[in-house]
C-alpha cells in the first residue's frame, strides 16, 4: 500500500448504532437541547438515534450537498435552509440546538452550518483532523486519508486481502 492510497474503514450497522448511542451518552451531559438539526443526508441516521436516546422531539434538517460522486468533495450547495422556527430557538443563534452529522471531514460543510447557527452544539460520530476543530463532541477520530464506508453505502461482497492491494 502506498502512502497516497486511502485507508478503508468499513462500518457495520451494529457498529454505527453503538457509536451513535455512545455519542448520545456523551451529549446527555451537554444539554438540555431544544431541538436537533441534522445535516443531510449523513446526519439523518445518527440524529434519529440521538433524538430517541435523549428524547428530543424537535428534529429539523439542513440539506447540503458536498460529495457529488461518493469520492470527491466538490463545491457546497445548500439545498434546504434551516426552518425559521428552529433558527429562533434559544438565543436565535443556535443556543440549545444540537447539530448532528455522521462525519466531519474537511470542515467545509461544518463551517456553513456554523455560520447559520454559531452558538449550536455541533456533534458528529466520526471526525477527521481537518474538520475536528469545528466539532464540539465526537466519538472516533480517523486519519484524513481514511475513507469511511457507512453501512447505508455497503452491500455484502468478497473483500480481497490487504496484502493483495485492497485499500484496507
Amino acid at each position: 500500500m502506498t502512502p497516497t492510497t486511502p485507508k478503508a474503514f468499513p462500518v457495520s450497522w451494529d457498529q454505527f448504532h453503538r457509536d451513535a448511542r455512545a455519542l448520545a451518552w456523551r451529549l446527555a451531559e451537554s444539554g438540555p437541547f431544544e431541538g436537533i438539526v441534522c445535516i443531510t443526508r449523513g446526519g439523518l441516521v445518527p440524529a434519529a438515534i440521538v433524538a430517541r436516546e435523549l428524547e428530543i422531539r424537535m428534529i429539523e434538517s439542513v440539506c447540503i450537498a458536498s460529495y457529488h460522486d461518493y469520492k470527491n468533495q466538490g463545491g457546497l450547495q445548500v439545498l434546504k435552509e434551516i426552518a425559521p422556527a428552529v433558527r429562533a430557538l434559544g438565543d436565535g443563534q443556535g443556543k440549545g440546538v444540537l447539530v448532528i452529522d455522521d462525519l466531519v471531514d474537511t470542515g467545509k460543510t461544518a463551517r456553513v452550518v456554523r455560520e447559520m447557527l454559531p452558538n449550536a452544539h455541533f456533534a458528529t460520530v466520526y471526525a477527521k483532523p481537518a474538520g475536528r476543530p469545528l466539532v464540539d463532541t465526537f466519538i472516533t477520530e480517523v486519519s484524513q486519508d481514511t475513507w469511511i464506508y457507512f453501512p447505508w453505502d455497503l452491500g455484502y461482497a468478497f473483500q480481497p486481502p490487504i496484502r493483495d492491494g485492497a485499500p484496507g
